[in-house]
């Protein structure tokens, strides 16, 4: 589509392992088109070659970047001056900055502060800081798991992964729906189902129903037993409306 977002995917082969490269590029399809793919890490230790097919299927540019002072990450650095390059040059309109690393907090910051979309993906371990400078932050053990989810009720198995995973309580992410809902609805209690996560997403950048074993919003929303949902047609007949109201709300707003 003419209007997808061009990303850069920027990866630290410091802090991700290779498993997960085919997981980053599917997810980052889901915002956009990734038109710079670059990997950053030492190639000449023997560790890395592991990565060498990884690359080649997925068509990953490596940057090489030597360690020069013992204790010094001089991948971050490289990483850092490449995506300011990327800014400057106004050819993309989002960035995918791969890592667990607190280091890259300023770096999505900045990038945000310049008008892109700042995708986040790391492992559990990623620091709190670094989630919260992103538009949206990917838990890379869930998109690596995706395929044990459900659309109705997750299974043992999936609450069983997800369940290490230092994410927003449930019990924080339904009180603050309630919130949107009564922020956002009609005089009878109904918002439109879309508009509660989208807010959702910007209160909560690291905010995904795979995080807590689901594939869809609207089976996530059932499951939390205060809300109902109501599904419409647009006039034209081709657009499926959804909307949720907190049970038990009738009649117009005070």
């Amino acid at each position: 589509m003419a209007d997808e977002k061009r990303f850069a995917v920027l990866i630290d082969a410091d802090n991700v392992s290779e498993k997960y490269v085919k997981f980053i590029l599917d997810e980052i399809s889901n915002d956009g088109i990734a038109t710079i793919k670059r990997i950053y890490g030492d190639w000449t230790k023997p560790t890395m070659s592991s990565w060498k097919n990884v690359l080649l299927d997925n068509s990953i540019t490596p940057i090489q970047q030597y360690g020069y002072t013992t204790g010094k990450n001089a991948t971050d650095s490289a990483m850092i001056i490449d995506a300011m390059d990327i800014l400057y040059a106004g050819n993309i309109e989002g960035f995918s900055i791969v890592s667990s690393d607190s280091d890259f907090t300023r770096l999505a910051s900045r990038l945000r502060e310049s008008g892109m979309y700042v995708v986040g993906m790391g492992e559990k371990k990623t620091p709190n800081a670094f989630i919260a400078a992103c538009n949206k932050f990917k838990y890379l053990e869930i998109l690596a798991q995706t395929p044990i989810l459900t659309d109705d009720q997750p299974s043992e198995a999936a609450v069983e992964q997800v369940s290490g995973l230092d994410h927003t309580s449930l019990n924080e992410v339904r009180n603050t729906i309630r919130t949107i809902v009564d922020e956002t609805s009609d005089d009878d209690g109904w918002a439109a189902l879309g508009d509660v996560g989208n807010i959702l997403n910007k209160r909560y950048p690291d905010f995904d129903v795979r995080n807590y074993g689901f594939k869809k919003l609207t089976p996530f929303i059932n499951s939390l037993k205060v809300f109902e949902i109501r599904c419409s047609r647009s006039k034209d007949g081709h657009v499926r409306l959804i909307f949720v109201r907190e049970k038990g709300r009738r009649g117009s707003k005070s």
